[in-house]
């Protein structure tokens, strides 16, 4: 199979502009592909795709797919590069026509951005059927001439960290526990040798003192897990590294304040930012980015049980603040103090986490973008200009001492983990309690409850668990490493 792009054109402006690869190839059919599409009917719009059979015997069938305006370039209203995602979109739905045919090999045109052509081709063929017999026909995206092989390589590389991510948030809980999370994480790392992988066991939790954190694993019997991952690739071993940290809750019921049962199978993403951040180091250490990348996960499941936290209970943090836990299902926010609490012994240049922790944020944003709460405009910068060009967005969202207050005004301990006026504000007053253990200077959270799963609002994403914002991790810490300012 072969995937080719074409521009859409102004009204009364002739003939379709292809790209240069489309271009050659109607050279070699003698003009016949610009007859045929002429032929058949209105000029492609972006995204959508037709499809021409036996036009060639190395190319049984050819998919033209409509890339939109040409030059698109940086959409400020959009806040992403339009042209990138117009090529990821249209590539995307050309290799699932490949596919649809059963055809096992499908060669991409690079369509002026090797690497978007290559993220839209492997993210818009990957689906999880693992457990299913009857699986899709395997389709291998090729690139189409050898023009941009390296930037297509970067793209391969980039959409099989989301996959990756896409793959431990879909899988069932009863697959995806907290020791198996850590072990997919740790085979993945097993061939680079700039690479350490600690699985903490439960022992090694409690000498840390990370009581919030064991508070909510309690209720559950599968043991918790604190994974921590050492990716060493500055020149320097020494220098301060970035720092992940990622909520790995592996299943969360909502514990003692149990959650509906509708849509509860959901939960088994809820660990969806413990997964962004392992595979956004798994990423990283693939393209041998040139700096020093710490990724910590506190993974668990959040269950009801005699055991569990019960609403009022009150726990200490490993930095000695005492929490009252009046929701147990707002319990993200209790592994994350933890982590984030250790997440300061390592001299780090910047601290970043991503979590699933509120429906709030769902509310807030929906699947448009990520939320990002920070105390530094550096910080937000790089994020935000990294997911420009990854097209997986972030919005910027307040960190005022307004919210602060709605989460220290507690009867019973230092904080509550809810809000006093209980769901205004809820991903602010979430992010506030985060605060509260965090002394650095550069510290992001991102709260990704919204963008946890994808039904049709990404075209170049099947249905199902999301993996964002993994690449817009990747193409930070990328950016990160150029950046020697800080």
């Amino acid at each position: 199979g072969l995937v080719l792009g074409i521009y859409s054109t102004e009204k009364d402006e002739g003939a379709a502009q292809f790209t240069s690869a489309g271009d050659a190839f109607d050279r070699l059919v003698s003009g016949k592909l610009r007859e045929l599409l002429s032929a058949c009917g209105p000029s492609l719009k972006k995204g959508k795709t037709r499809i021409f059979h036996g036009l060639h015997q190395d190319f049984l069938s050819v998919v033209v797919v409509g890339l939109g305006k040409k030059n698109a370039g940086v959409n400020d209203q959009e806040n992403w590069n339009e042209g990138k995602e117009n090529i990821r979109a249209a590539v995307a739905a050309g290799c699932r026509q490949i596919q649809d045919l059963e055809i096992p090999c499908v060669e991409v045109d690079p369509c002026g951005d090797a690497q978007a052509a290559a993220e839209g081709a492997v993210l818009g063929l990957h689906e999880y059927n693992d457990l299913k017999q009857k699986k899709k026909p395997v389709v291998t995206p090729q690139l189409h001439g050898s023009a941009e092989s390296e930037a297509w390589q970067k793209g391969v590389i980039y959409a099989e960290g989301q996959n990756l991510a896409r793959y431990l948030m879909e899988a069932p809980a009863n697959y995806i526990t907290p020791i198996k999370f850590a072990e997919h994480i740790e085979q993945k790392l097993r061939s680079f040798s700039n690479v350490k992988v600690h699985i903490r066991p439960e022992s090694w939790i409690a000498t840390q003192q990370m009581g919030a954190f064991l508070s909510v694993a309690k209720g559950s019997a599968e043991p918790p897990i604190f994974l921590e991952i050492h990716y060493l690739g500055g020149a320097n071993t020494n220098d301060p590294p970035l720092v992940f940290v990622g909520k790995g809750v592996t299943f969360d019921s909502g514990g003692i304040s149990l959650k509906p049962s509708s849509g509860m199978d959901a939960m088994r993403a809820d660990m969806g930012g413990a997964a962004t951040v392992c595979s956004a180091i798994v990423t990283a250490a693939a393209l041998n980015l040139p700096l020093n990348i710490i990724g910590l996960a506190p993974l668990c499941e959040n269950m009801p049980s005699g055991k569990a936290n019960k609403p009022g209970d009150v726990v200490r943090a490993k930095n000695g603040k005492t929490i009252q836990v009046d929701n147990t299902d707002a319990e993200g926010r209790l592994l994350l103090a933890d982590a984030l609490c250790y997440a300061h012994n390592f001299n780090a240049r910047a601290i970043v986490n991503a979590a699933t922790l509120t429906g709030a944020m769902d509310v807030a944003l929906g699947s448009a973008a990520t939320g990002v709460f920070t105390n530094s405009s550096w910080l937000w910068t790089h994020l935000y200009e990294a997911s420009i060009l990854t097209g997986d967005r972030v919005w910027r969202m307040p960190l005022f001492e307004h919210y602060t207050k709605q989460v220290t005004d507690c009867p019973l301990a230092d904080l509550s983990n809810i809000g006093k006026y209980s769901r205004a504000g809820g991903a602010c007053t979430a992010a506030a309690f985060l605060k509260e253990f965090v002394t650095a200077s550069h510290w992001a959270h991102l709260d990704i409850a919204g963008v946890m799963s994808n039904k049709d609002e990404v075209p170049y994403l099947r249905k199902g668990m999301a993996g964002r914002p993994t690449r817009t991790l990747v193409e930070f810490a990328a950016r990160l490493s150029q950046d020697s300012h800080n």
